[in-house]
């Protein structure tokens, strides 16, 4: 066991789960295609880590995926407290540090984790923030519940509220660069994650056209 830990937060690989708003226009087989290439780039950043990692599924625990990797279920009724409760039992199991990401970024790479980590040295929280408003990464080296309670999951004002409440709270911060990621056709097709994928290109063209 090593004192750093690295949450990874999955969708099971079912169809018509996940990617939704990118499925209404390109469809469900595609966008779990789009998804599973996801999920490539999120396993190649863990690889190179010298961390603990934890996968925790949306719904129930796949045998067959993220082998070599301690897995749990998501507990809680909605993100704030999946996230919550995931932290506690990282930091229950005795870790140190503890990194939350989720899996659907395409540009996330070791790089960003070990910033995390480093951040973590010298603030209590770290936020990677995403274009979106919200943040495809938060970290802790000690619980800090006020994050994860009362906030507007999935609204463009998340990450300015949590860190409003942070500095409120004296609680130190420190912000990673900002990232994008997949939710829209838009934000697909602008992406060098599509455009330098030709195989996932003829597979969305085989199942869009």
């Amino acid at each position: 066991m090593t004192k750093n830990l690295v949450i990874v937060f999955v969708k099971n690989t079912k169809l018509g789960s996940v990617k939704t708003r990118l499925a209404k226009t390109i469809g469900d087989f595609a966008a779990l295609e789009v998804y599973k290439a996801l999920l490539k780039v999120t396993q190649n950043a863990i690889s190179e880590l010298d961390a603990d990692t934890h996968i925790y599924f949306s719904k129930e625990i796949e045998t067959n995926t993220w082998t070599n990797h301690k897995k749990q279920l998501q507990q809680g009724k909605d993100l704030g407290e999946r996230m919550l409760n995931a932290f506690k039992d990282g930091f229950n199991s005795g870790y140190k540090n503890i990194i939350l990401i989720g899996s659907d970024l395409p540009d996330i790479s070791s790089f960003h984790i070990e910033n995390g980590f480093k951040s973590l040295q010298k603030s209590k929280v770290v936020f990677g923030p995403a274009e979106d408003g919200g943040y495809y990464l938060v970290g802790m080296s000690n619980l800090v519940k006020d994050i994860f309670c009362n906030k507007p999951w999935s609204q463009p004002s998340l990450l300015e509220e949590t860190l409003q409440e942070l500095h409120t709270l004296n609680v130190s911060v420190s912000k990673l660069e900002t990232l994008n990621d997949i939710d829209t056709y838009e934000d697909l097709i602008a992406s060098d994650f599509y455009k330098n994928n030709q195989q996932l290109q003829e597979k969305i063209r085989q199942f869009h056209d």
